[in-house]
Order: structure tokens, then C-alpha cells, then sequence
């Protein structure tokens, strides 16, 4: 397939794709058209298939889309044909639910290793990975192959551990600590910011609450 500039907004729709079709491979549905699929999806049949034929369309007229066919396609599209072992930095609270998360195994993203800085954590284990002090992570990523990185940690903390990082080959990071990180060009970063999500729910509330004053 041709190397082409792909929207943010196409790749971000992605995963909806593959999370809707692996629950209709869970209903035993073997083929779906864009309608119908646009139905469930909450979106218009012409936005799928523009959206699909960024990749090379995966449909026949008259047929629609092979269900498993297409799921596996966008597995592929997504990544998830390949084992992405990754680590946590900051076993707190969130990092812990991260951990404990069975869906990320499912889809090829297997945690080898989790830190923190807190000497009472050291030892603890969190499905079956014993929490490692942060001193340890150079050498931790100079013995392993780590491919994604998971910031957890406190704004005050995340930049140092981002660079140390950088300097240890780490090309992905995962960042839910508040601030968004600046890294190389080389190095992709996702800056999740909870509290952003949140106060997108509190203004659409807000929103439905003035248009149904009564």
C-alpha cells in the first residue's frame, strides 16, 4: 500500500471501527454494509467509506464488508498484529488500573515492567510484575525491549523521566501526566488528559441543561 497522509480524524475514528466490528464478530455477523454499519456506528455510510477507502476501501458492491475480514485488516492498519511490550512509570492509583487493564494483553500490548519512586511500592506485585524503583530504569530498558512507555507520574516528575526515556531508545510514549511533553521528532507522543474529557461532559451538560429550560 502506497504511503499516504492519513487525517488525525480518520485514525482517531479507527479503533471505533474495530471495536464495533469485534462486537459484531461476538453476534456471529459475518457481513454488514456501510448503512447498516453507519447506523450502529452513529455516523453517515458515506463517512465510512471515505474513511475506508484511505486504505484501500475492503468493501464489494452489492456485499458490503466481510466482517472479520475487515476487522483484521484494521487490526493491521492499527497495529495489533505485533506484540508491543510496554512499561508503566508511577504505580499509583492509575497506573495500577492500567496494569490491571486484560484488554490492553488482548491487543498485543504486553506490560514487561512497572516503577515507581515510592520505596513503599517496591516489591508489590501488580499481576504478577513486582513495582521497581525508577533508579532502576536505565538499566531495566538497557536488558529489555520496551516499545511504549506510560507516564503516570506528577507533572514535576514527567519531563525527567521523559528524557531519560528519549535517551534510552524508548520511541512511544503514553502520557497522562499534566502537561504535554516536548520530545523529539523521532519520538511519538499521546498526551491523555482526563480532566479535559471531563470538562467536555460538564459544557455539553451545561449546553443540554439551557436548550431544555422549561
Amino acid at each position: 500500500m502506497e504511503t499516504k497522509q492519513i487525517s488525525k480524524a480518520v485514525i482517531k475514528r479507527l479503533p471505533r471501527y474495530y471495536r464495533y466490528l469485534g462486537e459484531l464478530m461476538e453476534d456471529n455477523v459475518e457481513r454488514i454494509s456501510s448503512n447498516e454499519l453507519s447506523k450502529k456506528m452513529h455516523t453517515t455510510a458515506s463517512q465510512i467509506r471515505q474513511d475506508l477507502n484511505n486504505f484501500g476501501g475492503f468493501g464489494q458492491q452489492g456485499y458490503g464488508y466481510n466482517v472479520h475480514y475487515l476487522y483484521t485488516e484494521i487490526g493491521k492498519i492499527l497495529g495489533l498484529d505485533t506484540i508491543h511490550p510496554m512499561i508503566i512509570l508511577g504505580a499509583g492509583n492509575l497506573g495500577q488500573a492500567l496494569a490491571n487493564y486484560v484488554d490492553f494483553e488482548k491487543r498485543g500490548f504486553k506490560l514487561v515492567g512497572i516503577f515507581d519512586v515510592n520505596p513503599v511500592l517496591e516489591g508489590i506485585a501488580v499481576r504478577g510484575l513486582e513495582i521497581q524503583m525508577l533508579s532502576e530504569l536505565p538499566f531495566f530498558l538497557k536488558e529489555n525491549n520496551v516499545e511504549i512507555a506510560i507516564l503516570t507520574l506528577p507533572k514535576n516528575k514527567a519531563k525527567e523521566m521523559a528524557d531519560i526515556l528519549v535517551e534510552n531508545g524508548i520511541k512511544a510514549i503514553w502520557n497522562f501526566a499534566h502537561l504535554d511533553l516536548e520530545t523529539p521528532d523521532d519520538v511519538i507522543v499521546e498526551n491523555v488528559h482526563l480532566s479535559e474529557s471531563l470538562m467536555t461532559l460538564s459544557y455539553n451538560l451545561s449546553k443540554y441543561r439551557q436548550e431544555h429550560v422549561e
